[in-house]
């Protein structure tokens, strides 16, 4: 099975912060399944590092007030493309991000408070029937 993953849960540093979040869970899936490593915030043209983000109500919003919305839709549809062409039907995606956060995300307050929700990526996959997953559920994969 083809496997949409966070290039930053595979280490690749390319978060805001310029860093990765290896996941060493993600080695043993590497065995069973193809793991295409993915970032919207590149594919939409963002620059790593970057000011940090997040989602206030439909748009993407840097810490210093810059609206990257486009950005972010455009690498959420350059993913889409990947997925599609690739056959995927599932992405592990980094949680709580205004990109790639299923479920939880934060609230746009830049408090670390976490509101219920997706980020742009993560909805446009499920839109497209694509099931998305946070690291954290990675274990019940294996």
């Amino acid at each position: 099975m083809n496997i949409l993953v966070s290039a930053c849960l595979l280490g690749v540093n390319c978060r805001y912060d310029g860093k990765g979040k290896f996941i060493e869970q993600l080695d043993a899936l590497k065995e069973k399944h193809h793991l295409i490593p993915i970032c919207p915030e590149i594919f939409g043209g963002l620059e790593t590092p970057r000011q940090p983000a997040e989602k206030i109500k439909d748009k993407i919003i840097t810490k210093t007030g810059k609206d990257v919305t486009n950005n972010y839709k455009k690498g959420a549809n350059e993913v889409l493309k990947l997925a599609k062409f690739y056959d995927c039907q599932l992405a592990i995606l980094k949680e709580r991000s205004p990109s790639c956060g299923c479920g939880k995300i934060y609230d746009g307050t830049f408090s670390g408070t976490l509101t219920d929700g997706n980020g742009i990526t993560a909805q446009l996959l499920i839109e497209n029937g694509i099931a998305v997953i946070g690291e954290s559920q990675i274990e019940a994969l294996l």
